[in-house]
């Protein structure tokens, strides 16, 4: 395998990403230890400024410990619709027709060109994980193999950064983003609670936040600069780094299962297609009731999409069989989400039922400005979205100062959460907690990657941190 031993300035922010990973790994726990410790951080916080002068010690002790539990269980609900987020969209990409799409997807770049190939695979991973960053984040894997079994050419480090653009640039903006669709569902307890405390009118309909021009034409561009940079970063040949043949062995793309001869009836019925098409026929009726004269800029809450993608799964699947064992596949990536969003909601809790919210809240009104309201709310994003690297738990612990904050600075709800969408995905690009599964399929190390990603994050922040200066004004 050649090395890419470039001095220039590029190669410089290669060596400050690869130092900035080794620093993750020495200093960063698991988010599950992270979610503990800023639990105690929050407890701590509450009993200094979540109670009035009045109240004890003891009082305040027992007080936040209440505030916690109340919180704890709020957003069962909310943490299986996660699952079902990443669950869907992971079916999706393992599905035979998808798997048939990426493979000829990859073989439209040219082979003596790598170029091309970054291109297909940038391109994919954006545009995919604006549609569904669960199917962005298994399918841009799956796509990678493919295609460097096309392009040997290509420099696979730089192939597989770009496979997890997604991930980092337009997720949060797109049709399954955390923060979005929460507040556009109007059954969440987040935007109940919203409402009866003023913070919104309503739910926030997606047509405002998702499908807001500023939104959309934000995506499009980081879109076509992030590309242009990925490719640009693409090494020369001598200095490329090939896939050589043990590796390749090692590239294992998930089969769906083989039908066998039936040997019994519940062998038959657990490959009878007619059981998928009753299902998806009975739910698309059902998805068009629940629709029908509902103005499209409230088609989309999680629960829709959810839906709609879980449908999506079944039919491409075609059999009950393949559908479960991609079922089985993709439960493997949600138990973080399974264990860690009750903590999320217990630290939501010691903000939302102590003084706390009040105090943070306090705090943005202070250091801000309506016009630099949401940029801050875009960098606190991006730095708190490093430690806590889930979009949903985040919004759920900061919701119940910032929508306060900027009401109280007459900034619109909508501009603040597609703020905080965006600065949520920042940091995203270099914390390796998302890339765990896709690099399990590459079979690269975070490290590998994450200089090229660095590059790319600091030319995002740059073009980001401008728009958000400019949204006040739009």
């Amino acid at each position: 395998m050649a090395e890419n031993n470039q001095s220039t300035g590029q190669g410089f922010l290669k060596d400050l990403g690869a130092g900035l990973t080794n620093w993750t790994e020495k200093w960063i726990p698991d988010s599950l230890v992270i979610v503990f410790i800023l639990s105690i951080i929050a407890y701590i916080l509450a009993l200094i400024w979540g109670f009035g002068k009045e109240v004890n010690f003891g009082s305040r002790l027992y007080g936040g410990i209440d505030a916690w539990g109340k919180g704890f269980w709020i957003y069962l609900g909310f943490a299986m619709q996660m699952c079902l987020i990443m669950m869907t969209g992971y079916i999706l990409a393992l599905s035979p027709p998808v798997r048939r799409l990426l493979d000829g997807l990859a073989e439209l770049p040219d082979k003596d060109k790598p170029s091309q190939a970054i291109i297909v695979m940038a391109l994919f991973s954006t545009l995919s994980a604006w549609i569904s960053w669960g199917l962005s984040l298994i399918g841009s894997a799956v796509l990678a193999l493919f295609i460097v079994r096309r392009n040997p050419k290509v420099d696979y480090r730089v192939l597989v950064a770009a496979a997890y653009l997604g991930l980092g640039c337009t997720w949060h903006s797109g049709l399954t983003g955390s923060a979005t669709l929460m507040m556009a569902s109007p059954g969440n307890a987040l935007v109940k609670s919203a409402i009866k405390d003023g913070w919104i009118a309503g739910p926030v309909s997606t047509g405002s936040t998702i499908f807001h021009p500023f939104n959309l034409i934000l995506t499009a561009i980081v879109i076509i600069v992030v590309t242009y940079v990925m490719v640009k970063m693409h090494p020369t040949p001598e200095n490329t780094y090939v896939v050589q043949p043990e590796l390749m062995d090692r590239l294992n793309i998930y089969e769906p299962p083989t039908r066998e001869v039936a040997k019994s009836p519940s062998d038959w019925m657990n490959w009878w297609p007619g059981f998928n098409i009753i299902i998806v026929l009975g739910g698309a009726i059902a998805l068009y009731s629940y629709l029908k004269g509902k103005p499209p800029g409230n088609w989309l809450t999680l629960n829709n999409v959810i839906f709609f993608f879980l449908m999506l799964g079944i039919l491409f699947h075609w059999r009950p069989w393949s559908f479960l064992k991609a079922t089985e596949e993709s439960g493997k990536a949600v138990w973080g989400i399974v264990i860690q969003f009750p903590f999320y909601a217990g630290i939501y809790g010691l903000i939302k039922f102590t003084l706390l919210s009040q105090v943070f809240t306090g705090w943005f009104v202070a250091i801000s400005a309506s016009s630099t309201f949401l940029m801050f709310v875009y960098w606190y994003g991006g730095i708190l979205n490093y430690f806590v690297p889930s979009g949903g738990g985040e919004w759920l612990m900061t919701a119940p100062y910032l929508l306060p904050a900027g009401k109280a600075l007459a900034v619109p709800a909508h501009k603040t959460i597609i703020a905080y969408a965006w600065g949520d995905m920042m940091t995203d690009m270099i914390q390796p907690f998302w890339a765990i599964a896709m690099l399990a399929v590459a079979k690269l190390n975070f490290r590998d990657i994450m200089g090229y990603l660095m590059v790319i994050f600091l030319v995002y922040f740059v073009i980001t941190s401008i728009a958000f200066l400019i949204l006040p004004w739009i």
